[in-house]
């Protein structure tokens, strides 16, 4: 074993400083949640694209946000936010319970993430209702599912290529797309891309059913402009709200009527990929 140096020993206290605060952030202590521990049998090996993809704090933050932004265009998938959630009240509950499915799915015991995947698909069968327009809508039709799960894959994908992996491979990128099927088919997706260009085909087919209206503007309002956790957190999570809109294809944003950073583009860009390379560090 190396002794440790004394900028180990400086080191020692900021890492754990920062480990706490990302923990508190992702795990609510009232409910008794502690952080996922790796499994060296869990339903994604170690070797797999999505331990390294799943396994970067901010990237993940980054296409989180981002995928909620695409999945409520559909307006199915807006209104069973809108009927059946408690987003208004509750956001940061709603992203800490997202992050906590990804980090059971990937990292946990093999039973956990069978369960987890079983209670969710479980409560999609009980959502449900009638758009503004009067369409009978099910949380649980196998489309809208598709459209949220090819959502989520295809921003944690871009996410962690601009600030993890820019040099991934194509290869690597379908990889993870296949991988994420192990997710995908347990909750009734359907159809369930197993390569990027399958996915983007499936994202453009999409396209003509996506809509904005006030309701859309509303909730995404709540999402990009919901309080900090804590005072110290708030220039992070305005940093990773822009990087969020910035990561969005361009027709998306359009759709969302916003821009896209222009002059402070790349302070952006760096700065983001600065507080992912301090968080891996603090990690590692």
């Amino acid at each position: 074993m190396n002794p440790m140096t004394p900028a180990d020993r400086l080191a020692r206290p900021l890492k754990g400083l920062i480990v706490g605060q990302v923990r508190a952030l992702f795990n609510d202590k009232t409910r008794g949640e502690r952080p996922v521990q790796r499994r060296q049998d869990a339903l994604f090996p170690p070797d797999s694209v999505a331990w390294r993809v799943h396994g970067d704090v901010t990237s993940m933050l980054v296409g989180g946000v981002a995928a909620l932004m695409l999945q409520m265009l559909h307006p199915a998938v807006l209104a069973g936010v809108w009927d059946h959630s408690g987003f208004r009240d509750d956001m940061q509950g709603r992203l800490r319970r997202t992050a906590r499915f990804i980090a059971v799915t990937t990292y946990g015991a093999p039973d956990d993430a069978r369960a987890l995947l079983a209670k969710v698909r479980k409560i999609h069968d009980h959502i449900g209702g009638t758009l503004p327009d009067g369409t009978p809508y099910r949380a649980s039709e196998p489309d809208l599912l598709a459209w949220v799960h090819v959502s989520e894959v295809l921003s944690f994908l871009d996410g962690w290529i601009r600030y993890g992996e820019p040099s991934m491979s194509r290869a690597d990128q379908d990889r993870y797309v296949a991988e994420m099927a192990r997710i995908a088919e347990p909750l009734g997706v359907d159809p369930i891309p197993t390569t990027r260009a399958e996915a983007e085909a499936f994202q453009r087919a999409m396209r003509p059913s996506l809509r904005v209206d006030a309701r859309t503007r509303d909730v995404a309002g709540v999402l990009l402009n919901q309080p900090p956790p804590s005072f110290a957190a708030r220039p992070f999570q305005t940093m990773t709200m822009q990087a969020a809109i910035d990561l969005l294809p361009g027709w998306a944003r359009t759709m969302h009527g916003l821009e896209q950073p222009g002059v402070g583009l790349p302070l952006l860009r760096a700065g983001t990929f600065g507080v992912a390379s301090t968080l891996r560090w603090a990690f590692r």
